[in-house]
């Protein structure tokens, strides 16, 4: 990985930054940057300008949100973030898609989002693929995993499927060798999950097999929060490579 790196990332919702991630790129001198969807003026609507040159972006990282990648009309920034991420993706830069990140790449590039028959919030086992080509990116045959959605994104046209669970199907994708997106939380700090845990407004909509108990959840060592961690580190340098 070249160093002075000039990272961008899209957060979303407060409290949601920059996950593990932050400090395996300082200590490569990346140059973080970042857009603060939810401290945007309510009554300005959002130019496409205001958004960072593309030029000037060696890697975009999306992170997560409660909000849905097709409610637009509350949301209204949703339009001009996925117009900037199509003009962002045409040129083949790399990209990586968290949760929501993940179903905003999707459906940038024309795969729904909808509803997953079950929701998932807590620590989930996620397996890989199997019979995946060697050039894809490499994951564990099943890794324990924080998972925190009630939608679910499309196969993008042209992507492989990497990753996968009985909840929900499509965990991971790659695009190229340029983008991943992932439908679980692999960024989680123990500070970012605490955070989680204290909007009780989204956790009263999650229910079912696949929810943890709460109790349990803040609970949580600081042992499992590092092989997601890990993945994430070995994402970054992987879309990074494929572009170099």
């Amino acid at each position: 990985m070249k160093s002075h790196l000039k990272v961008h990332y899209f957060q979303h919702i407060a409290g949601e930054g920059f996950g593990s991630c932050y400090e395996f790129l300082k200590q490569h001198q990346a140059h973080i940057t970042a857009t603060e969807f939810f401290a945007l003026p309510v009554d300005r609507p959002l130019e496409i300008e205001a958004l960072p040159a593309v030029e000037e972006v060696d890697l975009l990282i999306i992170m997560g949100g409660t909000m849905s990648v097709n409610d637009e009309a509350n949301f209204p920034w949703l339009k001009i973030e996925k117009r900037w991420l199509r003009r962002y993706l045409s040129h083949g830069k790399p990209a990586i898609g968290l949760c929501l990140g993940g179903q905003l790449i999707a459906n940038a590039l024309g795969a729904g989002v909808s509803r997953n028959p079950e929701q998932e919030l807590g620590w989930t086992t996620v397996h890989r693929v199997a019979n995946l080509p060697e050039t894809c990116f490499s994951l564990p045959e099943q890794f324990n995993i924080l998972q925190w959605h009630n939608e679910t994104f499309e196969l993008p046209k042209g992507a492989v499927h990497l990753a996968e669970n009985e909840a929900c199907r499509n965990q991971m994708y790659q695009l190229g060798r340029n983008v991943l997106g992932f439908q679980f939380h692999p960024e989680i700090t123990p500070e970012t999950l605490a955070l989680f845990l204290e909007n009780e407004e989204e956790l009263v909509q999650f229910s079912g097999k696949y929810v943890q108990n709460l109790f349990e959840l803040k609970k949580t060592t600081k042992q499992k929060f590092i092989e997601g961690n890990q993945i994430l580190n070995r994402a970054i340098e992987y879309v990074l490579a494929k572009t170099a």
